[in-house]
Parts: structure tokens; C-alpha cells; sequence
């Protein structure tokens, strides 16, 4: 169909309206967008064409991929219209199986097992990988791949060719979780290894400069994208009320108004803006929704022991407020807590006792209906898996769960896995986290248990993301590049100066700090060739020394070793006590001077330490090379608490898990810093 002249052009356009208007809703606007595209394609800008095995197509001189390879251009394939236009025409060309693969969130298998799917890897086994592509229709997936660069790079390519081959040509939206700070825990987060190293977002809570945040922000994102990530699985947007939380330092504090900015800002920079996704952008996943951060006891809801959260109907408005700052910046994703919220109300009602996944009320009612939000709900990992006797009770002494043995599907553990699924997508939840069981899915559709349009809805929403950021046209990345972008020298200086700005000064008695040149410092958890490297003398005793530097981390306890992250996830008590290797380095250190910086991963209680030390400092994750530098004198630490760092044990078990800075006496109040 051609149209002679400009005037005929519009004319046509005009006609087109008119039809799309006389045509059911749901169909008038793709029609629009088909009839109208002679009209887009005057002004249209050739993107380029990434592709290995699907042919070109030549149209009015423009190219597009056959990504079917029917020998003709399709709407789906014509990157003239709106990325809405093209997901409903793919969704309607796709069998139920089709779109239960859009639905489910893999975990992509590394070579090397279990153990290295969820480590560092050495590339992905291709075989695991194509039965997953091709034979489970799966299109996105989590990797924990750390390591080189240019080898997650090429193994990211090595997959989008495999996507590319299958009969819709659907590219692979890529995941991780965080890979650019401290703490790595399997399962939350991954290595750093060459990715840009920044403090914990507490520290950058604790700078309290959402620039800095939007520019940390938009470094990982161009980082991501080098070497093929385009789902950032973060970040945080719980509130840190409870101090014991395993989770805590992945937040942005316990203050949510602070932690709204930041949470803005970290979208606007991973997403590229503030206006949505583009072919820039990461999708971001803001998490999670709603109440986590008052967890009871400060068990983490990973664990069965730890699925309920404490927090109450006159809290949870405080805590939904950092979400508000996600969807100002029109967040791509939201994903709910594992965690049942035993107190709240809706309606007059109390709460289904069932985990955020699975809760219709907290996703239909609550974050679809009052507070509008539009893109895609992607459940945590392991809802609609099963949690057996090990799982509720332990492993056996000297064990640890495999893949098959871990489950979170709190409140629903008796329900049959395909019901799981069915509760959940109706619930609200699009894509469900960390399982490639389409069967599963498929067996409650094919039961009618979800519905035909239900699905659709939901694999529209997933796919127009895609569309969004033009990987349907170009999934690959430059291999080499990613060697020059991960790892770029201005952006690890950046983390660094990002690391010293974070740390918070609490002591420096008879200024202690900075320490002078050439001092002899004797070394607890301090690389001795860094010292060196920063002019101090490095000496074997401390009572040789003229001022003892120590690294501690917030004490903790492992309570729970059976169980998922029993063992890797910190809980328990926050004091230092005789028995903490740190603890025990400074009292051994007798008159001489000790400088001491804890890690807060959890708000640490130092009353034990306070009056043992000459200069006392915060941190969030620091390198030893920053850690001196703020020491010497050469940077200056300027973070303010996040949190308040509480006076006891017995201050923290009487406070209130859903309430900001609420312990008695705090030793050191929320927001505090050494004047």
C-alpha cells in the first residue's frame, strides 16, 4: 500500500484513526500504528541491527530482522511503532507455552554445577542454557557470573545467539543482583571482581547526596550494560528499623524521607532518566514491597523462622514513602517481600497471612490500585517452590540445601506448586523469580486456574520492556569494550573517593587523626603492603607501635545454620564481647593508641569499645587504600549515621521493629557525625 504525496499521506493517517476508532478498543491502537507507519517512516532513524542467524529485511529502504523468518515484515518487527504496539501484536501470535516461558525468571547455569550458578563461574553451560531457551521457551534470566568482563561479555553473546535462533527470535533480558559494593552473600549478591567498588548504599545514605547516587547509579548501569545486564534486581527501598536485620545494608537507612531521594536517584541513573525505560536504561527493580524492614526478632524472611514482619497498620505508611520516590522516577519493576505481614488492615480486614507474593490485597489493591503503578511485578525467588521438613526445621547437622531444597512459599507451603503459581499471578505478580518450572505454570492454566487473558496481560507487560530497550533489535555487546568500560579508571576512583566521603568519624580523641607520616602502626585486618605504600612503618607488636589500626565488622551470631542463609546471613547479638577476633585484638593492644573502624552491615554497639580507643570511625564497606587515605589525612570522612547505633542488647530487643531510631539512649543518635 503506497501514498503518493505528503497531503495523501495525512489523509491516509486520518482514515487510519477513523477505522481504529470504529474497531474494538483493544485492538484500534496497533491497528493505528500498522496503518500509520508509511506516515513514521519518512522521519524514521535506522537503529542498528544486531543479528547473527535471522535474515534482514528491506523495506522503503529501511532494514529490520525477520525474526520469524516468514519472509515478511511483521509488526512486532518493525521498530517504527511503539514498543506497546509491537508487544500486543508478538503476545498474539504466542501459544499459552510461549507465554508461560515470558513468565518464569531463571537462573542461568554456569559451567562448573549448582555451586557455580551461584559464584563466579567461568562461562554458562550451553547445553543447560539452550534447554532452557528452547525447550522451556524462557527469555529471562538471573546471572551470577563474576570474573572477567570480556568473558561474561562473550558468554552473554553466546546466549542472545541461542535466543535468537528460536521461533520468535526473543531476545534474553539478563539480571543480577548488586555486584558493585562490599558484602557478598550467594544468593543476594554477587562479587565485585572488576566492576566499580562502591560503599553499601547505607554509606551512601550516609553521604546523603542524591547526585552522588544518581552517578553511582548511572556507572553501574553503563557497567551492566557492557557486558550485557540490562535487570538490575535493586534496589532496596526497605527502611532499616530494625536493627538485628540481616538485610539492612543493602537500604538506604532507617530515615524515609532520605531514603525516598535515594531511591529516586538510583533509578534515575540506572534507567537513564526519569521519564522510563529507553534503550539506555536497566530496568530497575525496587524492592520490596512492603514492610521488610520490620522484620520480628530481626530474622530475615528468607528463613522459615523469619517469614513474618512486625510492622503495623500506622507504620506502613512510613514505610511505603521510599517507594513513592521509585515511582516519581517511573520505576520498571517492583518486587514484593517473602515476608507475611502479621498486623495490617485493608479495608477493615485483617491481611491474608501469606507472603507479599501472594497477596492480592498488598498488589492488586494496595500497589496497583491506591498507589497506580503500571510496570511489571516480579516476584522473589522461590515463592512456588517447595519447603520441606529440612527446609521448616534444618538440615542435618553439617549440610547445606541445595537448589531442591530451598523454598519460600510462606503461607501457602501445603498448596500444590502449580496452585502456587496460579495464587500469585493472580495476585498481581507477572513473572515469578527464580524457577524455570513452566510445567508447573502450565499445568494450572491448562486447568484453568489462570487465565487466558490474565497471561496475556502479563507477558505484554514483560515483553513491551524488551521493546523498550531495543534489544529486540541489538542484544549483542562489544566484548572488547567491556574490558574498557568495566574497570575504567575515573569510575574506581570514583568509588573510592565514594568509600572515604562515607565513612563517619564517632571518635578521635586527642586527634588521634590523621596519623603522622612515617608513624609505626601495627596492623589488625589491614594489608601491611598498603601501609607501606602510604609511608607508615609496619611493626609485629603493638606495644612497638605508635598507634594500632584495627578492621572490625558488627559482631553477630550464627543462630540458624540448617537453613538457607543460616550461617551466611549475620543475626543475633550486636555487641562486641571477649571471643570477637577484633574485640580481643584491641584489648590486646593495652597503651597503645588504637584506631578502630567498624563495617556496618547492622548497627553495631560499641559501648564495649567507646572508651578502649583514641579515634573511632563508621564505615560501609572501605578499601584499605581508602581507609588510609581518610586516616592520613589525605580525604576526609563526612558521612552522617544512616541509623542510630544503639547503647545495648537490651535497648535493641525493647524497641519497636517498624519504628525509625526509637531505641533508648542511643549511643550515637541517628545522623551523627564527630564535629
Amino acid at each position: 500500500m503506497r501514498v503518493a504525496s505528503l497531503a495523501g499521506q495525512l489523509r491516509f493517517a486520518s482514515r487510519a484513526r477513523m477505522m481504529a476508532s470504529m474497531m474494538r478498543p483493544c485492538a484500534s491502537a496497533l491497528v493505528l500504528s500498522i496503518l500509520a507507519a508509511p506516515l513514521a517512516a519518512q522521519s524514521a532513524k535506522q537503529p542498528a541491527l544486531g543479528h547473527r542467524s535471522a535474515p534482514l529485511l528491506t523495506v522503503n529502504g529501511l532494514q529490520f530482522k525477520d525474526l520469524n523468518r516468514n519472509g515478511k515484515l511483521d509488526a512486532y518487527e518493525d521498530w517504527r511503532l511503539t514498543p506497546a504496539a509491537r508487544a500486543k501484536d508478538l503476545v498474539g501470535r504466542m501459544a499459552v507455552e510461549d507465554l508461560a516461558g515470558v513468565m518464569v525468571h531463571g537462573t542461568l547455569p554456569a559451567v562448573g554445577g549448582a555451586e557455580a550458578s551461584i559464584g563466579r563461574g567461568s562461562g554458562y553451560d550451553l547445553d543447560k542454557s539452550k534447554a532452557f531457551i528452547e525447550g522451556k521457551r524462557i527469555n529471562t534470566f538471573i546471572t551470577r557470573l563474576s570474573g572477567d568482563p570480556a568473558m561474561i561479555a562473550d558468554s552473554d553473546n553466546k546466549l542472545q545467539e541461542i535466543a535468537e535462533a528460536t521461533p520468535f527470535g526473543i531476545p534474553l533480558t539478563i539480571s543480577t543482583d548488586p555486584r558493585n559494593n562490599f558484602l557478598y552473600i550467594a544468593g543476594a549478591s554477587v562479587e565485585a571482581g572488576l566492576f566499580s567498588k562502591w560503599p553499601e548504599t547505607t554509606g551512601l545514605a550516609a553521604i546523603n547526596d542524591p547526585a552522588l547516587t544518581r552517578k553511582y547509579a548511572d556507572t553501574v548501569r553503563r557497567e551492566y550494560m557492557a557486558v550485557g545486564i540490562r535487570e538490575a534486581l535493586s534496589p532496596q527501598a526497605d527502611l532499616a528499623t530494625e536493627p538485628r536485620w540481616a538485610r539492612l545494608n543493602g537500604t538506604f537507612g532507617e530515615d524515609a524521607t532520605v531514603a525516598g531521594a535515594q531511591v529516586k536517584a538510583y533509578v534515575e541513573g540506572m534507567q537513564n532518566g526519569a521519564t522510563g525505560l529507553n534503550a539506555g536504561s536497566v530496568i530497575t527493580v525496587v524492592k520490596h514491597w512492603v514492610g521488610y524492614g520490620a522484620q520480628k526478632d530481626g530474622l530475615d524472611s528468607h528463613n522459615y523462622y523469619g517469614r513474618f514482619s512486625e510492622v503495623t497498620d500506622a507504620q506502613l505508611t512510613y514505610h511505603i514513602k521510599p517507594f513513592l520516590g521509585a515511582f516519581q522516577a517511573h520505576v520498571a519493576a517492583v518486587m514484593p517481600t517473602y515476608s507475611i505481614l502479621e498486623n495490617i488492615t485493608m479495608d477493615g480486614k485483617p491481611i491474608e497471612q501469606v507472603g507479599a507474593g501472594m497477596n492480592k490485597q498488598l498488589l492488586t489493591g494496595l500497589l496497583r490500585g491506591k498507589y497506580g503503578f503500571k510496570g511489571v511485578i516480579i516476584s522473589d525467588w522461590g515463592i512456588t517452590s517447595d519447603c520441606a521438613a529440612d527446609c521448616q526445621d534444618g538440615m542435618p547437622a553439617g549440610k547445606r540445601p541445595g537448589p531442591a531444597q530451598i523454598g519460600m512459599p510462606w503461607g501457602v507451603i501445603d498448596m500444590p506448586r502449580g496452585d502456587r503459581f496460579a495464587k500469585s499471578i493472580n495476585a498481581g505478580v507477572d513473572q515469578v523469580g527464580g524457577t524455570d518450572d513452566v510445567a508447573a505454570l502450565l499445568d494450572a492454566a491448562h486447568a484453568g486456574k489462570i487465565s487466558d487473558a490474565r497471561m496475556r496481560e502479563a507477558a505484554t507487560a514483560i515483553l513491551q520492556q524488551k521493546f523498550e530497550l531495543g534489544i529486540f533489535e541489538d542484544p549483542y555487546v562489544d566484548v572488547a569494550a567491556a574490558k574498557r568500560v568495566v574497570g575504567d579508571p575515573a569510575s574506581l576512583a570514583a568509588a573510592t573517593a565514594a568509600q572515604e566521603r562515607a565513612m563517619v568519624p564517632l571518635e578521635n580523641k586527642r586527634r588521634t587523626v590523621p596519623l603522622k607520616a612515617g608513624a609505626k602502626v601495627w596492623l589488625f585486618h589491614v594489608d601491611p603492603a598498603v601501609a607501606k605504600a602510604h609511608g607508615f612503618t609496619v611493626v609485629d607488636k603493638p606495644e612497638d607501635a605508635d598507634v594500632a589500626i584495627i578492621r572490625a565488622e558488627a559482631p553477630f551470631q550464627i543462630t540458624h545454620t540448617g537453613y538457607f542463609f543460616g550461617g551466611r546471613q549475620h543475626e543475633g547479638s550486636l555487641n562486641f564481647q571477649p571471643g570477637d577476633a577484633a574485640y580481643d585484638a584491641l584489648l590486646k593492644v593495652g597503651k597503645t593508641p588504637a584506631v578502630m573502624t567498624v563495617y556496618m552491615d547492622r548497627p553495631a554497639i560499641l559501648t564495649e569499645v567507646k572508651d578502649k580507643v583514641a579515634a573511632l570511625y563508621a564505615d560501609f564497606g572501605v578499601s584499605d587504600d581508602a581507609l588510609l587515605n581518610v586516616l592520613s589525612g589525605k580525604a576526609k570522612a563526612q558521612g552522617h549515621l544512616p541509623f542510630e547505633l544503639p547503647s545495648s542488647m537490651e535497648a535493641v530487643a525493647a524497641q519497636n521493629s517498624g519504628l525509625p531510631h526509637d531505641s533508648a539512649k542511643p549511643l550515637y543518635p541517628y545522623g551523627y557525625a564527630l564535629k
